[in-house]
């Protein structure tokens, strides 16, 4: 039986004669790394499409006031390719690879607003997408010569003209809803096209929250940019942050002490499981089953106080440092964390027990949202989102990294449905798998400092990839000649996530939305950077 490496092929395709893709080692902690030229950046994602690789993002640095450097991660079932190109210009011009990969759409639009490389072939390329109305389309915030606090006067003008694409058709009608919410939630517009309550085309505008992380990175020391990367999204602050430091790391060939790495899991497992119990309750509530998010609530919330007790502070913000973590467990920490794990064990049996078979709220999930497995891996989705329609990839199993490949982990956390049933009992099935991980990290748990010193390497890069509670997180860190932060971009899963709704809802009708979107759970503000 022929078993063939699609990296391999494809790097091997890459450097052939004709194409002059060359070995690079710009960004530590990937497997491979190619530089080609501009003119067969489309022919890459022909190929890597052609290998059936996913692609796993896409961003835009600028190396000064003329040229640009574009970089694409594609992930193979066990590793990954970085490639990267340069370009200069006015305005300086790429082939698009968004008519193969579906999913990269807005991280090049984000790229083309912020930098102002343009993609050419791209379906809807002349579409603005992080801009909104904040600085003229004419001005590129991440490039060197546009000030931090931007050179906008006066009041931002309302984003009244974006260019929703609209069905025509008797009896079609439009639904807006958003960017405000009546609830406690993050500005995001959703526009639907209907007939009836059934949902034919929905168009999603984000954006509302850009904060200029990426901006605000520039100049940072080793240590700011991590306090930087937990803010980037608060559910997701261990995540980030975890995959920003783990760039540095690599990046300044820093060997992280046992325990650091021990801790870190621990506390990336109870987000995960946090997070879970959270989504679980929203599903619950969004269609009308109080039980069931009370429950939820209630377990979420003791969690979340050991967090307080044990770690100082419930969301576990700023618990990560570059080469290790900030604060240990006291001795007698572990035997109540387990005894915790426990307690939520026993519960979460009776619980998941009614709601994985309650007539009423199956009848709401059941078929609803669907989906399917070859639109999630077009997508490049991850995660549970990914997970509930097929797709077993997980990188604490499949592409491990410290402490991860010492420890047992359940890889069969994946179901086929692909609706918001099975998005929920992957969440179900992921809480018990975690609180297994943590069992296992707190009876293993090395002995050992906590930290150790990085020590900044001049024009060093890295690259970060931690599998967070949404799905795979990456980071990639460019240092200066100072040793100070020159590039940080996050590349949070909702990037791909979010683009699934746009599908899942269709054939659905309106008043299933809510539970469709909370079952993907999009984080707005981790693609608002």
């Amino acid at each position: 039986m022929n078993v063939t490496d699609p990296l391999a092929d494809l790097q091997g395709l890459l450097t052939a004669p004709g194409i002059g893709a060359t070995p690079c080692a710009t960004a530590a902690g990937v497997e491979s790394c190619l530089a080609l030229p501009a003119a067969h950046w489309g022919l890459l994602a022909e190929l890597a499409a052609d290998a059936g690789l996913r692609h796993a993002g896409l961003w835009a640095d600028a190396l000064d006031e003329e040229r640009l450097r574009v970089q694409a991660l594609f992930a193979a079932a066990d590793g990954y390719l970085l490639a990267q190109t340069e370009v200069t210009g006015a305005p300086p011009e790429l082939a698009s690879h968004t008519p193969l990969f579906p999913g990269v759409d807005r991280l090049e639009r984000h790229a083309q607003d912020l930098l102002g490389v343009r993609f050419l072939g791209h379906p809807r390329g002349a579409v603005r997408w992080t801009r909104h109305q904040a600085w003229p389309e004419t001005a590129h915030p991440l490039r060197p010569d546009f000030p931090l606090a931007g050179d906008h006067p006066g009041r931002t003008p309302a984003d009244g003209d974006y260019p929703i694409v609209r069905l025509q058709g008797n009896g079609v009608c439009e639904v807006p809803v958003g960017p405000v919410h009546a609830g406690v939630i993050a500005p995001g517009h959703f526009r639907f096209q209907v007939m009836g309550e059934d949902v034919l085309r929905l168009e999603e505008r984000l954006g509302y929250v850009h904060k200029g992380i990426e901006k605000h990175a520039v100049g940072r020391d080793a240590a700011g940019l991590v306090r930087l990367a937990a803010r980037v999204a608060a559910d997701s602050t261990v995540a980030h942050a975890w995959a920003a430091c783990q760039a540095l790391e690599r990046a300044c060939d820093t060997e992280v002490p046992a325990r650091a790495l021990y801790l870190r899991a621990l506390l990336a497992e109870r987000e995960r499981v946090a997070n879970h119990l959270g989504d679980i309750g929203g599903i619950c509530n969004d269609v009308g089953f109080g039980f069931g998010q009370s429950q939820c609530a209630l377990l979420r919330e003791r969690w979340q106080r050991d967090n307080a007790s044990h770690f100082g502070h419930r969301l576990l913000m700023d618990t990560l440092v570059p080469g290790g973590v900030v604060r240990d467990l006291d001795p007698a920490a572990p035997e109540r964390l387990i005894q915790a794990n426990g307690e939520l064990r026993r519960v979460l049996r009776r619980l998941f027990d009614i709601l994985d078979d309650h007539p009423p709220l199956n009848d709401r999930l059941l078929t609803t949202g669907i989906l399917a497995q070859g639109t999630a891996r077009a997508l490049g989705c991850t995660g549970y989102v990914a997970k509930a329609s097929g797709i077993d990839h997980d990188l604490r199993h499949h592409v491990p990294y410290a402490p991860y490949d010492r420890l047992r982990l359940e890889t069969a956390v994946v179901e086929h449905e692909g609706d918001v049933a099975a998005r929920m009992r992957v969440r179900m099935r992921e809480i018990h798998a975690s609180l297994g991980l943590i069992e296992q990290l707190l009876a293993a748990l090395p002995e050992g400092a906590i930290a150790a010193p990085l020590t900044p390497r001049p024009e060093a890069s890295g690259l970060g990839l931690v599998e967070g509670w949404r799905g795979e997180s990456v980071a990639l860190v460019r240092l200066d000649v100072a040793g100070r932060v020159a590039r940080y971009f996050p590349r949070d899963p909702s990037w791909f996530n979010w683009l699934a709704l746009e599908h899942l809802i269709l054939g659905n009708i309106v008043p299933d939305f809510p539970v469709c979107n909370k079952s993907v759970n999009g984080s707005y503000s981790g693609v608002d950077l």
